[in-house]
């Protein structure tokens, strides 16, 4: 009767196996086979084996695959037939995709993307829509904690930018100007650029690196921590509950935060002119006014509930398409500002356009 813990016998060439083959035992099969060595044995019998898994099998044939397989029970020997049959030597690398191929994938996944972007906005529009006629289910809370994150404590960050772009327009346009001896056309230089198009512009690329980061990397991480499944289980929608009022939010706090940038701009802008082309801060403010109409304000600020919507949007969309792992965050979450950004441009370069053909 063979021991239990040994599990074949060598008779002159011959390897009488016995017992139980499998997975549990394979570590000490593979031990006691180690000692043996391969040209030794030239036939496996296997007549007295009472079971062999694939493991198993695998481990005979790996070891003797010169030996001769005997006496196997069909079943066992159908086994090491499957086992001989598998490629050893298999291929795994994949060739380089063609071009086209490469060009063909990024193609249909960008439109994957688009496509479930305008879904996005379709569902925050019936949001919108709904708490429009039910204004009592709105998360005014959330509403007015947004506008402080997103307004009140990027004040700073947006004066000094403002007032440090007026100075750097005012003084390389007023460096030109100066040539010709027009210092006082600094006004009109820096009211209509200001105004019109940058402030309102490079605020919501600040709020777009500031906010817009920020709410993606909320979201994604309540996704990762399954947060938003949490909030759904309760009967709190992430759409109402986030999305929502971040959108309004900053489609409030965006207007505002540009016209503090008109502000601020203009400051720097009449302390160059006054320290380096001689126009009196009086003189600055008298001719703004008589220059500078109303509509170029109007313009710049009606562009930026724009910008502020395309951010909100992007940035809570890419806090959901995060997925796996904390890379996932970082990654949607540089998306989420790369795309935002040239998002506003795009916008502003369609105003730009559309406002030249109106006469604006």
């Amino acid at each position: 009767m063979p021991n239990i813990d040994h599990f074949f016998d060598l008779q002159q060439s011959t390897l009488i196996c016995h017992g139980t083959w499998t997975l549990e035992h394979l570590a000490i099969i593979e031990q006691q086979l180690s000692s043996i060595p391969a040209q030794q044995i030239q036939i496996i019998d296997g007549q007295n084996l009472d079971s062999l898994d694939t493991a198993s099998a695998w481990l005979l044939y790996s070891l003797q695959s010169q030996a001769q397989f005997e006496q196997f029970k069909p079943e066992h020997l159908a086994l090491i037939q499957l086992v001989k049959n598998t490629p050893t030597d298999l291929n795994t690398s994949t060739s380089k995709p063609s071009f086209l191929e490469t060009l063909g994938r990024q193609t249909i996944s960008q439109l994957q993307q688009f496509l479930a972007f305008i879904s996005f906005i379709g569902e925050a529009f019936i949001h919108f829509l709904y708490f429009l006629f039910k204004p009592q289910q709105f998360r005014w809370n959330a509403l007015f904690s947004n506008i402080y994150d997103a307004g009140v404590t990027a004040l700073p960050i947006v004066g000094l930018m403002a007032f440090l772009m007026g100075v750097v327009l005012a003084y390389q346009g007023g460096t030109q100007l100066q040539i010709y001896g027009a210092n006082i056309f600094i006004v009109d230089l820096v009211g209509i650029t200001l105004l019109r198009e940058l402030a309102p512009l490079l605020t919501a690329v600040i709020v777009a690196g500031r906010s817009g980061s920020a709410y993606t990397a909320q979201i994604g991480t309540m996704r990762l921590t399954q947060e938003l499944d949490a909030l759904q289980t309760i009967g709190i929608t992430p759409m109402s509950l986030l999305v929502l009022p971040k959108i309004i939010a900053l489609m409030i706090a965006l207007p505002l935060l540009s016209t503090f940038a008109d502000v601020m701009s203009i400051l720097g802008s009449i302390v160059i002119a006054k320290a380096s082309l001689g126009v009196t801060a009086t003189d600055f403010l008298t001719r703004f006014p008589e220059v500078i109409g109303v509509n170029h304000y109007l313009v710049g600020l009606g562009k930026a509930p724009v910008f502020a919507a395309i951010i909100a949007l992007v940035g809570c969309f890419r806090g959901f398409q995060v997925t796996g792992s904390a890379d996932s965050v970082g990654q949607q979450t540089t998306f989420s500002v790369v795309q935002a950004i040239f998002l506003v441009i795009v916008a502003d370069a369609i105003f730009s356009v559309l406002f030249n053909w109106v006469g604006v």
